[in-house]
């Protein structure tokens, strides 16, 4: 019987370690870049269509800012930027698809919060792109501040934090709203261009995709007021360090190629140069790059393949696209914005 009882005993607390175990590797995974390498791509998920940050065309050719951001983590890997795969995602499912191990990255216009991290296990590494909530009008409506939005009726998507900013503005100013709420993108555009609501409310960027693909385009504006603070950031899952790192590095590789002047047209004068902060970013002096378990060109093959920092932004969502979104925030810090990397040293 003793016997018996100890067995059980032991094969219960091995049936509790197991249980833990699986536990813990549903909600921490710290495989993803051992996973990604064995497969051979990796999976980002991605906006289904906004102009300037993820769309494809009509051959499924995928353009943008965060396409591009998964483009040069593939490259640091792989030397391959076409070793990015996208994963169309709802910003209903975006972050459980993460967690269930669905994508390896999320690169999809995602707002940085405190809850979002907390209560989905997620880790936002950097910021990619600072924005805020803001408003599109009818120009007919001859408004040209937010404070004059009193008596509106609304069109915003539900479940997201441009929906309490929302009403936490209209709050704050004493003003009063209609709220008319859609679980898809696509359905609150549509609500908007059929005149179902007088105002759209997103992040500003995505004002400006979204303003292209209305029937009549020039008919609207984007008021200046911005009511939020929106730090668009790619995401990860949380306990995965190795993986958290590379996708960080890749982002502050970019920002500071801009700032040394390495663009994709002069990288290979750059793997000349003999000034220590180039040298160091390229590789030819130092071992940052297999720090991160990645070869000493990784720098070199995201800049060879995508470009830095602003050559993303401008291409993609700047001057040199349709929707020619000034740079504002997204300035580099020594040229009146914020975007600012840590050194590689």
């Amino acid at each position: 019987m003793r016997t018996f009882r100890g067995g059980l005993t032991i094969g219960l607390a091995v049936a509790a370690l197991v249980a833990a175990a699986a536990i813990t590797y549903e909600r921490y995974d710290t495989r993803t870049l051992k996973r990604t390498v064995r497969r051979g791509d990796v999976l980002c998920g991605v906006n289904k269509g906004l102009p300037g940050f993820s769309i494809p065309d009509d051959k499924g050719n995928w353009t943008g800012f965060d396409v591009d951001f998964c483009r040069a983590v593939a490259s640091a890997i792989f030397d391959d930027p076409t070793k990015a795969k996208f994963v169309p995602l709802d910003a209903s499912e975006r972050f459980k698809e993460l967690q269930n191990r669905k994508v390896d990255i999320l690169s999809r216009n995602s707002t940085w919060s405190m809850s979002r991290e907390t209560n989905y296990d997620l880790y936002f590494p950097a910021v990619a792109y600072y924005d805020g909530q803001g408003f599109m009008i009818p120009r007919s409506r001859n408004i040209d501040s937010a404070l004059d939005l009193n008596g509106s009726k609304v069109c915003v998507q539900a479940n997201t934090t441009t929906q309490l900013n929302l009403a936490d503005y209209f709050r704050a100013n004493n003003m009063k709203y209609t709220e008319m709420k859609f679980d898809k993108l696509d359905d609150v555009v549509k609500a908007y261009d059929s005149g179902q609501c007088d105002t759209l409310t997103s992040d500003a960027s995505q004002l400006y995709a979204l303003r292209l693909n209305l029937s009549k385009p020039s008919d609207h504006t984007i008021l200046a007021d911005i009511i939020s603070k929106e730090p668009l950031a790619p995401v990860v899952r949380l306990r995965d360090d190795d993986w958290m790192m590379i996708v960080k590095w890749t982002l502050y590789a970019m920002i500071n190629a801009e700032e040394l002047g390495i663009t994709s047209k002069n990288i290979d004068e750059a793997l000349k140069s003999r000034k220590p902060e180039v040298m160091r970013l390229v590789g030819t002096e130092g071992a940052y790059g297999e720090d991160l378990g990645l070869t000493k060109d990784w720098a070199v093959r995201i800049i060879r393949h995508v470009g830095n920092y602003g050559e993303v932004y401008d291409r993609n969502v700047g001057a040199d696209s349709k929707l020619k979104i000034p740079r504002g925030m997204n300035q580099l810090w020594n040229a009146g914005g914020v975007q600012y990397a840590p050194p590689i040293r």
